[in-house]
């Protein structure tokens, strides 16, 4: 035997006793000796530190990194050994029985050995490990394969088969393609990707989430194509990339208006998008963006709190620019493309394996964040019915026939769905076809072209009647101006507030960790517990969704996350009910506690008096909130500021 190859068995026989792979080892190789089951091939996962190896050995190091297939014939060398001087297998005979898979922990943080299909040139012939990333696009069904490549089998309960996965991935840059906004970014092809997961790998990936994982790329060729696969050896969930960076802008915007507890996000609504449409139009409107973006949630949770808006327009054009702008604040903001699908498909894999592909669509790729679909109307009937059903549920169900793509059975997929919907209506185009009635309930939106139900499932809906006489002429001339010179920064306000420090703003606001305060919970309950009294009646029962209460928590919590506060407070409270009270009323008409149109912003926020102005109504709205709660709130007490 060569010194060198002896040298490095004797090293890795040394790592495996010192990093506990040794004892392991002797624990999976009993429990094959145990079983009564007769094995061909022995299948053992060692897992290595190429560092560590490497202070060791350089060379088996150097092996492991860039020759895996040589690195592991080393490893069963040493295993084959173990077993026969230990007498751990009986039944082992050959050494060629072993089946060694080495997955290195981690690789070394260098440019050589991660692997981007966004950078050219592509080292996919030398068979060594690489480390990638990607965003899971599609996923077919988990099927069998032979695991030793020196026999085939057929049979399904063979125990020398195993399961394996094909996965389409793209590379998490190329999401900036399905955002509507472009701020000079270059056009570019999107290319996927397809990695396979076998044996234990199978099933730990899930649609729409980012995963970090180690592979070997390889060559695979379908009839007259050959196309760059991975197979990946170790899997791992991408964390969100945190930031604590807020402009210094932001943070004395925040110490001035400090004094108030609703100044600093009036503000924000008021100079936002300004690059868009004039500030101080839209206002409500743009608040609502804000706190929709906020709750947005770079966490693979389950459970979450999402902020859906439909907003009727008279200005579609307008309301289109201005969703499209904010969608792309978030880095999982999707722009739906018209001619694609919104919820998950199934396809036949195109790999030629005959088993169903789920492809993810627009609100699986907009996981955690928003899933813009444009406007209502332009979809039909029956994936308007997917839609609420999804926004009511939070799920979709994907069906799979079995006989269509090679099963016994039929299969039925369950995905949670983890991200906000926006959307909008034209107010004209709504309506026109229908006469008027003339009892249509004070302040309720005559919105006979779509679903009642689909209405309540979204959580605000928004009307801009905002635009009067004095605002049109400042819009007018933002338009204007930007269709002479597309570059121009029409105001002074949008070089101290850019497009990027409201990114940061959002990206450091909306992981703010944010509790309820005992008097902000009271509020919430006392609002709630007294609408549900005041808007239900003995025939159609309560006119509020049965999600109301989780949508004033939201609601509330997001405006808390905007001021970069973390308990919720009172004042947040206010905000959540009349932005909430605005859009029952607009949905089932006006109740005895009436809420004005405008009540988030009655006033141009101009100068200092005018938001002292706001102010004030605020806090009159206040105080009508708990003298409602006192009056219709069953059995709630509510501390008002007399006491």
């Amino acid at each position: 035997m060569r010194p060198d190859l002896l040298k490095m068995k004797e090293v890795a026989l040394i790592y495996l006793d010192r990093s506990g792979g040794l004892q392991k080892f002797v624990d999976d190789c009993k429990q094959y000796n145990d079983s009564k089951q007769s094995y061909a091939v022995y299948r053992f996962i060692i897992s290595v530190n190429p560092s560590d190896i490497a202070e060791l050995d350089a060379a088996l190091g150097n092996q492991i990194l860039h020759k895996p297939m040589k690195a592991a014939q080393i490893f069963q060398s040493v295993c084959f050994i173990a077993i026969k001087t230990l007498s751990l297998i009986e039944q082992l005979q050959t050494e060629a029985q072993i089946n060694i898979v080495l997955k290195p922990t981690h690789l070394p943080p260098l440019p050589s050995y991660v692997l981007s299909l966004c950078e050219f040139p592509l080292d996919y012939m030398s068979q060594r490990f690489y480390m990638s990333e990607g965003i899971v696009i599609a996923m077919g069904t988990v099927m069998k394969y032979t695991q030793g490549a020196r026999f085939l089998c057929s049979e399904e309960t063979c125990p020398f088969s195993e399961d394996k996965q094909l996965v389409e991935m793209i590379d998490a840059k190329a999401l900036s393609a399905f955002q509507g906004y472009s701020n000079n970014k270059p056009h570019f092809r999107i290319q996927s990707f397809t990695v396979f997961l076998r044996d234990e790998l199978s099933n730990k990936m899930k649609i729409g989430n980012r995963y970090r994982f180690i592979g070997i790329p390889a060559c695979v060729q379908n009839c007259s194509q050959v196309t760059v696969c991975i197979e990946v050896n170790s899997i791992q969930l991408c964390s969100p990339e945190g930031t604590s960076c807020i402009s210094e802008n932001f943070k004395y915007l925040l110490s001035l208006t400090s004094s108030s507890r609703w100044r600093f996000t009036a503000i924000l609504a008021n100079i936002f998008a300004s690059q868009v449409v004039p500030p101080g139009t839209y206002n409500t409107l743009k608040l609502s963006i804000l706190l929709s973006l906020v709750q947005t949630c770079d966490r693979d949770s389950e459970t979450g709190d999402y902020l859906d808006l439909l907003i009727v327009t008279s200005d579609t054009l307008i309301a289109d620019r201005l969703l499209n702008y904010s969608v792309c604040l978030v880095a999982r903001g999707i722009r739906h493309p018209a001619s694609n699908d919104v919820f998950p498909t199934v396809s036949k894999d195109k790999h030629g394996t005959g088993t169903a592909s789920i492809q993810a669509c627009s609100a699986l790729l907009a996981k955690g964040g928003i899933c813009f679909i444009g406007d209502l109307l332009s979809h039909k009937k029956d994936k308007l019915e997917l839609l609420q059903s999804v926004l009511e549920s939070r799920t979709t169900t994907v069906f799979i026939p079995g006989k269509k793509y090679g099963e016994d059975v039929d299969q039925q997929v369950i995905l949670p769905i983890q991200t906000s919907f926006w959307t909008f209506v034209n107010e004209d185009s709504s309506s026109k076809k229908y006469v008027q009635k003339d009892n249509t309930l004070i302040g309720k939106l005559d919105l006979r072209s779509v679903s009642a139900n689909l209405i309540d499932a979204f959580g605000l809906l928004i009307h801009c009647n905002e635009l009067s006489c004095q605002l049109t002429l400042p819009l007018l001339d933002h338009i204007v101006k930007k269709a002479i010179d597309p570059e121009e920064v029409p105001y002074m306000i949008s070089q101290q507030f850019r497009t990027q420090d409201y990114e940061e703003l959002i990206a450091f606001a909306k992981n703010l960790q944010v509790e309820l305060s005992s008097e902000a919970e009271r509020l919430i309950h006392g609002y709630y517990l007294a609408s549900r009294r005041i808007r239900t009646d003995s025939i159609h029962g309560s006119k509020l969704s049965t999600s109301a209460l989780k949508i004033l928590v939201s609601l509330s919590e997001a405006h808390t996350k905007l001021s970069l506060r973390r308990k919720v407070l009172e004042e947040d409270v206010l905000i959540a009910v009349l932005l909430f009270e605005s859009s029952v009323t607009l949905k089932h008409g006006a109740s005895v506690f009436c809420v004005a149109p405008n009540a988030v912003f009655p006033f141009d926020l101009i100068d200092e008096n005018s938001l002292q102005q706001r102010d004030v109504y605020l806090m009159q709205c206040h105080q009508q909130l708990l003298q409602f709660i006192a009056t219709y709130g069953p059995g709630t007490h509510v501390t008002t500021s007399e006491e």
